[in-house]
């Protein structure tokens, strides 16, 4: 098998203001796999947050395609799936690229894959063999920290558009701002569900005095409202919050969210912090019946980075996969999300095409 990597720049449509930082656009590095005439492909993308710059993940995808030449082919190289001590966003770009290749190979799109991988009973028409629907999920749509005004233009937009689920970025260094923007949008938008994400700026002590007012204004969920680091704090403040809590930075690997299981409400499960889908079914069955429910989460990356968690997208009680929907040009296609619903497809593999190729990858 042969490796190779493109890296390209995806700018943002606008900027995106979060408590942390404000960004306008990020670097993700395409990493294709070729054997026998077909290729797969796969996509990490620059975080600042989890310390990945471009040149690193260049180094490391470089590397991680050597390793591929050990093996005679996909299947195995899927099989073994050696992760040594790359980052998880890496891990997860070349699964990603495997499970692309293998499913084009077999002519299976990728959620065919995973489901027989996790032996999971699919839902069949009476008289029809058992087939596996292809996924999909209304997912939400984030709204950045905005003056209120702007986001209540914007839930109004999306409302039109289609979409059922906000998320509302929180943590601004007046808590007031963010309760008039919740506020703008939910009257903006009454029919959508409302999420919010502080992304860890607020103490114990704000929490219980912010959570019951979202309580009031309709928010469905918070996500990682305390600083990361302290997920036993995270446990105690779900026991006490009269919304469902659901853990982020705190849930980054498996024996995270062991710990956490049954403990808050929901885990943000991102494929490039947990290492890739295999890895991501591995804590779905983890917290399958323990009362903590799965979201399915995304950096901001094109349609290729993010169309192997919409091959999982089912699964999720809570799915924020509108990464590819905040880019100023999305440099691929093939698994929707403008109407506010994200599908993967019976095509086979991941199901996507690079746009300027103008048709479906023969690959």
């Amino acid at each position: 098998m042969k490796a190779t990597l493109r890296t390209v720049r995806l700018a943002l449509a606008e900027p995106l203001r979060i408590s942390r930082s404000t960004m306008t656009a990020r670097d993700a590095v395409w990493f294709t796999v070729e054997h026998e005439g077909l290729t797969g492909h796969g996509e990490a993308v620059t975080s600042v947050y989890y310390g990945l710059n471009t040149a690193e993940l260049e180094r490391q995808l470089y590397e991680a395609g050597l390793d591929l030449g050990h093996f005679g082919d996909p299947q195995s190289a899927l099989r073994e799936r050696p992760a040594g001590d790359r980052p998880p966003a890496v891990t997860a770009a070349v699964e990603a690229a495997l499970l692309d290749l293998c499913g084009k190979r077999s002519g299976l799109p990728v959620h065919r894959l995973l489901d027989a991988k996790s032996a999971r009973t699919t839902r069949s028409t009476p008289g029809t063999p058992s087939a596996p629907s292809p996924p999909s999920a209304r997912t939400a749509r984030t709204i950045g920290i905005v003056p209120a005004e702007g986001a209540a233009a914007q839930a109004r937009s999306l409302a039109d558009s289609g979409f059922t689920v906000i998320k509302v970025k929180a943590g601004a260094p007046n808590p007031e701002d963010d309760l008039d923007r919740v506020r703008a949008i939910a009257s903006a938008a009454p029919r959508a569900r409302l999420l919010l994400d502080p992304n860890g700026a607020w103490t114990t002590t704000e929490a219980l005095q912010l959570l019951p007012r979202y309580t009031e204004l309709g928010v469905e969920a918070v996500e990682q409202p305390l600083a990361p680091g302290d997920p036993e704090a995270l446990a105690r403040l779900a026991e006490r919050s009269p919304l469902p809590l659901i853990a982020d930075e705190d849930a980054v690997t498996y024996e995270d969210v062991r710990r956490l299981a049954g403990r808050v409400h929901g885990v943000n499960v991102k494929l490039a912090k947990c290492g890739g889908p295999y890895e991501a079914l591995r804590i779905a069955e983890l917290i399958e019946g323990s009362g903590t429910e799965l979201m399915l989460g995304c950096l901001t990356a094109s349609t290729l980075g993010l169309a192997p968690a919409v091959h999982l997208a089912d699964r999720a009680r809570w799915a924020d996969l509108d990464g590819h929907l905040l880019l100023a040009d999305d440099p691929w296609t093939g698994i929707g999300g403008a109407d506010g619903v994200v599908r993967a497809s019976e095509l086979p593999g991941l199901g996507v095409r690079e746009r300027r190729v103008g048709r479906e990858d023969a690959a």
